[in-house]
């Protein structure tokens, strides 16, 4: 508890902004849900970022083999010491040893959070929070439909009104076209990169809509060059990676998305924000992948981007507070 009567929350990631946003994502529900609960354990305070870069020989060894695990963290990254929190965030391999080790030298009172399959010591963390797609049960298993994320109706809005003014010259409706890239199971071509600016190029020619457009590093220079040659004529704003990220922005501002497969987490978000998403289908993939899109196309939030455009209507997934609420819940009941 601090000293100001809240919980204490550590957040503890490898730094990979798409694995530590998953973690403030749930943080800040917790604020939001504790606020809203009125139970004994409803106060919650702003989480603390704790990024360790453990050193060799840990680095190289899986979970199960680290010994001494708080020693691991190096110079370049966060120390673990006490006083340990009330509640622990943590996602990535390299975070499950030391969480596991913070939880027991706490003589169990910090309540351990481990957002993705941990593979490792499931039994041995108070929550898990994985993607239904892993195919995980047990008592301290939630599943998710997708990811977790920090996409909230406010911070739509929000950015919808810092980023409004760069979009007006749009037509609409206004497409977010969101671009990640190659990873372990997908891959983004030239033919692909080449058949995608040709259906963003018939939204603007068939249905005269406007298209805002954010790449990613993995999208590659090639890629980018083709996207911007081919919609060179259309009415379309693509971010240069200069000045602040409008990606929230583009959320709450379009009328529809359209999002490439490689990635759970754009894809999560893209669907929280209840309007219709395109999923831009790319070389590759794998069974998990699959078994997520099934899921979404199946529940009637997404359906496959063909340079067409439709309306519809969902109730948009909201894991993280139903995640932020079980661990209220939890807690109370201790």
């Amino acid at each position: 508890m601090t000293a100001a009567g809240t919980r204490s929350v550590w957040v503890v990631t490898d730094g990979k902004p798409g694995m530590e946003n998953q973690c403030l994502g749930l943080a800040e529900a917790l604020v939001t849900a504790g606020d809203r609960s009125g139970g004994a354990s409803a106060a919650f305070g702003p989480p603390a970022v704790k990024r360790i870069a453990p050193r060799f020989p840990w680095s190289s060894l899986p979970p199960q083999f680290w010994v001494a695990p708080l020693l691991a963290p190096g110079g370049s990254g966060d120390r673990l010491t006490p006083p340990w929190p009330d509640i622990l965030i943590a996602t990535g391999r390299q975070t499950v040893a030391p969480a596991l080790a913070i939880r027991k030298a706490s003589g169990g009172r910090t309540f351990c959070v481990q957002i993705q399959n941990p593979v490792f010591g499931r039994d041995r963390f108070d929550l898990l929070a994985v993607p239904a797609h892993d195919r995980i049960t047990g008592a301290n298993v939630i599943e998710c439909r997708g990811a977790l994320h920090r996409v909230t109706p406010a911070k739509l809005a929000a950015e919808a009104d810092r980023f409004r003014a760069t979009l007006t010259r749009l037509p609409r409706p206004l497409v977010a076209v969101l671009i990640g890239g190659s990873n372990r199971q997908y891959r983004m071509t030239e033919a692909v990169t080449r058949k995608l600016a040709a259906d963003l190029k018939a939204l603007c020619g068939h249905h005269g809509a406007g298209l805002a457009v954010t790449a990613s590093r993995r999208t590659g220079a090639d890629n980018e060059a083709i996207l911007h040659a081919a919609l060179a004529d259309c009415p379309a704003y693509l971010w240069d990676g200069t000045g602040d990220n409008p990606y929230f922005g583009l959320l709450g501002l379009a009328d529809a998305i359209a999002v490439t497969a490689d990635s759970v987490s754009m894809v999560s978000e893209a669907c929280a924000t209840g309007k219709p998403v395109y999923v831009i289908g790319l070389d590759g993939g794998s069974a998990k992948f699959e078994r997520f899109h099934a899921g979404l196309r199946d529940a009637g939030i997404t359906r496959p981007f063909d340079g067409t455009l439709e309306t519809w209507s969902y109730d948009p997934p909201n894991d993280t507070a139903a995640v932020a609420a079980e661990i209220i819940r939890r807690l109370d009941a201790r």
